[in-house]
């Protein structure tokens, strides 16, 4: 598959990267030489430096034959013009980063679509979406809800207090349990786990259920303890945090704490119809966090631009009494430094949004699909078809290849959760876990097949 990206920033650089490790033909367009540097000869990316909005730069940068164009610069509407130029010269899909939220209301759609624009991407919102799910469950590090809620998928840091620990999966696992162990983090290490597989204590587990059997798996993993989320801290007072307080239900009280007094005039405009509380000040600073109520504080959610400040912000709230802490950590450097400070759950922009960009390339047997930032592993939804590997034995005997399981299926809007004797069928969409870079193999198991 051939994509075309404009803009090196940090989304095109990381989707240029995950394209170049899954093969793909990617050209990489950019006028700062700058921002190129080494990214063609580190990687296997064509890179082009040019305008992304000169029609001779898009020709010959091969748009014209592009399965997919990614407009991914600072400027919205540089991305909305590159987008339009390249749809013109025949690249298939679009997609451009916006920073307009007005955008992406329903009834302008069509109006972009109408520009060749398939896809609009905003990565704040994409990230408050899932900082606002986080909130929701205060004992969970990560969660992603699959159609709507029907299958339901939970990364939980196993602690003293969890009932399964250091026992096979393959009892704990079984056909009438009510989840799935999908993918396990231990030690920098990720595990895509088979039924002889144990958790342990600190690792990361993902667990696949249904809506109904949250509350059980809470029990079970030693979590009951863990105070719902009602009040929220946040540091910094971005676009992230605007969207996050927009969109926070109505049971949780939110503070912004915002360091600039311009920004907090701002915020009081943004929020005028919110119930969020500004506060100008240093989110740092021990007694403001004090005279706040931290200790009254279920949350603390960390959104500056400045990774280390998130992340110091976040070991403080936890020592002050804070048991749910979030943190944006834009350098992907950090990331696995955060994770070992067990801070919490950490926010990527850029890889949320690379993710949501990836699925663009997927076939229309692929529905979904999310890299899973503190495993290295991906889940994607794929749609058995008529005729394919999948439909034609059970679960058991499919012989998945290692370091690929499946979690659950929905089969006319109801989630499913897949045993060795589930026999899926055509139609059905399944819930794939594998390592990075094993899609390919997965996807061979779903497409029709006329042989086997």
């Amino acid at each position: 598959m051939k994509v075309v990206i404009a803009g090196a920033g940090a989304v095109g650089t990381h989707l240029s990267k995950l394209l170049s490790t899954e093969h793909h033909d990617c050209v990489l367009i950019d006028d700062d030489e700058e921002r190129l540097g080494g990214m063609d000869s580190n990687y296997d990316i064509m890179a082009v430096n040019a305008s992304p909005t000169s029609i001779k730069a898009l020709k010959d940068a091969g748009v014209g034959s592009a399965d997919l164009f990614v407009g991914v610069t600072r400027y919205e509407s540089r991305n909305i013009t590159a987008c339009t130029l390249a749809h013109a010269l025949g690249a298939k899909k679009t997609v451009a980063r916006i920073d307009n939220y007005e955008y992406l209301s329903p009834q302008n759609l069509p109006f972009f679509h109408d520009l060749g624009i398939d896809s609009l991407v905003y990565p704040e919102v994409l990230a408050a979406t899932d900082i606002i799910n986080g909130l929701k469950l205060s004992w969970v590090r990560q969660r992603w809800d699959v159609h709507d809620g029907a299958l339901v998928l939970l990364g939980i840091k196993l602690r003293e207090g969890c009932e399964i620990l250091n026992q096979p999966l393959k009892d704990l696992c079984g056909p009438e349990d009510p989840y799935h162990i999908v993918a396990i983090k231990r030690d920098g290490d990720t595990i895509i786990p088979g039924g002889m597989d144990v958790l342990q204590l600190q690792d990361l587990a993902y667990f696949m259920t249904t809506s109904e059997y949250i509350p059980y798996i809470r029990k079970i993993v030693g979590k009951e303890h863990y105070e719902d989320v009602h009040n929220v801290i946040i540091m910094g007072g971005g676009k992230t945090a605007v969207r996050a307080a927009l969109t926070m239900p109505d049971y949780m009280n939110a503070k912004i704490i915002e360091i600039d007094a311009a920004r907090c005039e701002r915020l009081n405009q943004l929020l005028a119809t919110n119930d969020a509380m500004v506060i100008h000040g240093d989110g740092r600073d021990l007694g403001l966090l004090n005279e706040e109520g931290i200790k009254h504080t279920q949350a603390f959610v960390a959104l500056t631009g400045n990774a280390e400040t998130n992340i110091l912000a976040c070991l403080t709230a936890k020592k002050l009494g804070v048991r749910k802490t979030v943190a944006m950590v834009e350098n992907l450097d950090y990331v696995s430094m955060a994770e070992g400070l067990d801070i919490g759950t950490i926010i990527n922009k850029k890889t949320v949004a690379a993710s949501h960009i990836f699925q663009m390339m997927l076939k229309a047997d692929v529905r979904n699909m999310r890299s899973l930032m503190m495993v290295e592993a991906d889940v994607a939804e794929f749609v058995a078809a008529e005729g394919s590997k999948v439909t034609k034995k059970p679960v058991k005997d499919l012989g998945l290849p290692f370091g690929i399981t499946i979690g659950g299926l929905v089969r006319d809007g109801k989630g499913i959760l897949v045993n060795g004797n589930t026999q899926i069928t055509p139609g059905d969409s399944v819930m794939v876990f594998c390592h990075k870079h094993q899609l390919d193999k997965a996807e061979k198991y779903f497409k029709k097949s006329l042989l086997w």
